[in-house]
């Protein structure tokens, strides 16, 4: 099926697109928003973490779960709001691990955009939710597609950074050779886990060594 979304994404992904189970999985996801069911992000934006950074401009690739499901909240990119938008717990606590590393301020808004535009693939395992039910879209399918998208960039491209926090994410990022990419795990940042290992885990500065290391640059977190 034609599916819109960043070519050189496309390109890569077009066994994915061409499938039987990516046409049901584009059928049912097609009928939840038609059906009056609120769901999250607005249809526009469930490839928005691909439009925002092409398959040769990813440095670092970070893995959410799914979209977040309050009202106003999710814009297509893990762990993002937009500007405006009260930024959720998990981000704060994410931009407090970027300050004690950096000493850089909390900024003004949570939009990640910024980062994406570096590089940066805010990719979540689930790219639909519906609202108020958290992994309510976790088994669709999607995670095919991402899991997909995560092997193209393990095998074709050298010297990422893989960011994984939580388990989920560990899980999914399992198979990326550690010999050809930089794999950070620990926990993940939500309030309920946080202190538990996401603090202090010093992701960010590693990040930017490895990539300053293999002629890359930094990301500006």
């Amino acid at each position: 099926m034609d599916v819109r979304i960043e070519p050189s994404w496309k390109d890569r992904l077009s066994d994915v697109f061409a499938s039987d189970w990516f046409e049901a999985l584009a059928t049912r996801i097609r009928e939840e928003y038609r059906s009056g069911t609120e769901i999250y992000p607005p249809a526009r934006e469930i490839f928005a973490a691909f439009d925002a950074c092409a398959f040769d401009d990813v440095r670092v690739v970070v893995i959410g779960q799914d979209p977040y499901h309050g009202p106003g909240q999710a814009n297509g990119l893990c762990f993002s709001v937009r500007p405006g938008v009260v930024m959720p717990p998990s981000l704060v606590n994410i931009f407090k691990e970027i300050s004690a590393e950096t000493g850089k301020p909390m900024p003004a808004d949570g939009d990640l955009t910024r980062w994406a535009r570096q590089g940066v693939l805010l990719l979540n395992s689930s790219l639909t939710v519906r609202a108020h039910s958290p992994k309510s879209h976790s088994g669709l399918g999607w995670e095919r597609l991402t899991d997909a998208a995560v092997r193209k960039l393990a095998q074709e491209r050298e010297g990422l950074v893989f960011m994984l926090w939580g388990s989920d994410a560990i899980r999914k990022g399992a198979f990326i050779d550690r010999g050809k990419h930089l794999v950070l795990t620990s926990a993940h940042p939500s309030p309920l886990s946080a202190y538990r290992g996401f603090f202090g885990n010093g992701h960010f500065v590693k990040a930017n060594e490895y990539l300053r290391a293999h002629g890359k640059g930094e990301i500006d977190w």
